[in-house]
């Protein structure tokens, strides 16, 4: 072995870097992302603020719930991450990480997750945390992303789980205002996750994923994002009559709504005028559909403190 080589996990490292290491395993902005979904509508569920040993105990459950999910899907993935710039460094290609650790950390996580979430929440919530960690592990990362261009929209499912997760939390079951929310966040991934991959379709055509940016050309990829932005919205709003919600979910669902529609616009517009690379503006869709997710979410969570708690 040349001193090019990545070090073996056996090598003497300090723990800093050995923690580092497990925690990019267990990619915590994702984490961060899904968590956005979960707090949110625990409010709305208690129609108020739930007790915040709840909060906590639900979020550290589905934390652990999210981790277990990301490691095994980086473990399952090594091979085509080691083609991807952008994941060319994560510890299971560098070999800072064996694929054996990788395995077992990411199997206690997933069941110490159920175990925390029923035993200190319900088994409701524990049940659908492993259905979420399933969904990405073998429905999306297995049978899914190697296979279809479809895969993101179809394996967007465990994405929506940490929504039911928060409600059953609080209410020990599942409501129509529950599904309205899983519903906007899986209409939702499409157009979030497509523009990331038309900025890195070269990495996932040369590891063989088809995304859809990679199989299908800039415009036709533009046409579904405008799409299902305008599905997720409309959808979004379908929650005011259902919940009910007040003006302070309506105002922030209708605005971010229509500058998401907006965006994606855009983005078809410039795709169809032959724009290409950076200056076709993918990221800024990307990085709005972020900002999108948490206004409506932080909406969801205000509203009802208003709404409920106020109703004037």
């Amino acid at each position: 072995m040349t001193t090019l080589d990545p070090q073996p996990e056996t090598a003497v490292r300090g723990w800093r870097d050995v923690v580092a290491d497990y925690v990019s395993l267990m990619k915590p902005r994702i984490i961060e992302l899904l968590l956005v979904t979960t707090f949110p509508v625990m409010f709305l569920a208690e129609r108020g603020i739930p007790s915040v040993w709840l909060i906590v105990a639900t979020l550290v459950g589905g934390s652990l719930a999210a981790a277990s999910a990301n490691v095994l899907n980086c473990y399952l993935d090594r091979d085509i991450d080691a083609h991807m710039n952008r994941t060319s460094n994560r510890p299971l290609v560098t070999g800072t990480v064996s694929p054996r650790s990788a395995v077992v950390f990411g199997l206690v996580l997933g069941v110490a997750s159920v175990l925390w979430l029923g035993l200190l929440v319900n088994w409701l919530s524990a049940w659908l945390a492993l259905g979420a960690i399933l969904l990405y592990v073998v429905f999306y990362t297995i049978i899914l992303k190697r296979r279809t261009a479809q895969n993101i929209v179809w394996g967007g499912l465990a994405g929506c789980m940490p929504v039911l997760i928060g409600w059953s939390a609080v209410t020990n079951s599942m409501s129509w205002a529950a599904v309205i929310l899983f519903l906007v966040v899986f209409f939702w991934t499409p157009p979030h996750y497509w523009p990331l991959s038309m900025r890195f379709r070269d990495d996932y055509a040369n590891a063989g994923v088809p995304m859809l940016p990679v199989v299908a050309e800039d415009v036709a990829v533009g046409r579904q994002i405008v799409i299902y932005s305008w599905v997720t919205v409309l959808v979004s709003l379908a929650l005011i009559p259902v919940a009910p919600m007040g003006w302070v979910y309506t105002v922030t669902a209708v605005i971010s709504g229509a500058l998401f529609i907006v965006e994606a616009h855009r983005l078809h517009s410039r795709a169809k005028a032959g724009v290409q690379g950076k200056a076709l503006g993918a990221m800024r869709l990307f990085h709005y559909s972020i900002s999108y997710l948490t206004l409506l979410f932080l909406g969801v969570a205000v509203d009802p403190l208003l709404f409920f708690a106020l109703p004037f």
